[in-house]
């Protein structure tokens, strides 16, 4: 069976601090590109496969893209999104179905309770059910539904490893990433997610953070485009309080997450940072990234400090800060 990064091939990522005592140690791997594509720091074993999760979807927005799917500005972004499923991420999702002749029964991602607080307690209220449109991913779905319309693939059986647009997106990843699959899991929303090497989702992040929307190649072209949309629309990325896009209102970044501890950021000089937390928690992720994207010099310590102020990373007790979750001694 293949298997992650074990607890030898980890170093210190984050640990978590209460009233002077270390409460808890988050550890893992992160590798870190130079403006060109360097590795220039690495902190484990970042040639261990992982499955990206979350962090993949700019690489399945691409391959989407790429495939005939024609998106711009927002809708763009929310095709590379986890959204918190507010009604302002809601809209455009049905926006984009809806250009595309599709409706929210048209989507494979499963009904789900949107995770912003506000927009969840105003469905309770309103005794709404649980809804696909809802789910983190539905942007994404839509995005690969758009694409099969455009190209004239069946919409039926979109999410199968064997259809068309699913091959596509599988030549996509390996072509970024400059590395073969290793193995091919099922993601949380039932789309295919892809075991490639940490170094590998490194690169392929790279690449499309630092493309060009005036390159003569069409996947370069649509990388910008996307990264642009992203930062142009930070909110679409996660949602309000999320930590990706705090991190880019902050900080000007390109920040997507993905569950199981899997983070990718890159500065605005390109320099390119992914980590992977060996237990799944993402909560350190975000202040992690930027730590070592500073320490590259690609941001500066009063950056740091300001998206540290702007996270939720303080450790509370009795309801007043007592404590801090803050990178470890292992990067």
């Amino acid at each position: 069976m293949l298997e992650t990064l074990t607890i030898a091939d980890a170093v210190e990522l984050a640990i978590v601090e209460r009233n002077g005592f270390v409460e808890s140690r988050h550890a893992g791997a992160a590798v870190v590109l130079s403006p060109d594509g360097e590795v220039i720091a690495q902190h484990g074993n970042a040639e261990a496969l992982i499955l990206p999760r979350s962090s993949l979807k700019p690489l399945q927005a691409i391959a989407s893209v790429t495939a005939g799917a024609s998106l711009e500005g927002e809708q763009l972004a929310l095709g590379t999104a986890s959204h918190s499923g507010t009604d302002r991420h809601v809209e455009v999702v049905r926006e984009m179905l809806a250009a595309g002749g599709l409706n929210e029964d048209d989507l494979g991602c499963p009904a789900a309770w949107p995770s912003d607080s506000t927009a969840r307690r105003d469905m309770i209220r309103d005794h709404a059910d649980q809804a696909r449109v809802r789910m983190n991913c539905s942007g994404k779905h839509a995005l690969m539904l758009r694409a099969c319309v455009a190209t004239g693939w069946p919409t039926e059986g979109y999410l199968d490893t064997a259809h068309p647009l699913q091959v596509h997106i599988r030549d996509v990843v390996e072509r970024l990433a400059g590395e073969k699959i290793a193995h091919t899991s099922i993601d949380g929303c039932g789309a295919p997610v892809h075991a490639i090497t940490l170094l590998g989702l490194a690169r392929a992040i790279h690449r499309i953070g630092s493309a060009s929307e005036r390159s003569p190649f069409a996947l370069h072209r649509v990388a910008g485009a996307l990264v642009r949309a992203v930062r142009e629309n930070p909110w679409t990325i996660a949602g309000p309080g999320e930590p990706d896009t705090i991190a880019i209102e902050t900080l000007g970044v390109f920040a997507k997450h993905g569950a199981e501890g899997v983070m990718v950021m890159v500065a605005p000089d390109n320099t390119t940072v992914a980590i992977k937390t060996l237990d799944g928690s993402s909560r350190a992720s975000a202040i992690v990234a930027a730590t070592l994207l500073a320490r590259a010099g690609a941001l500066g310590e009063a950056d740091v400090a300001a998206l540290a102020s702007a996270l939720p990373l303080d450790v509370l007790g009795g309801g007043q800060p007592v404590g801090m979750i803050r990178p470890g001694s292992g990067i």
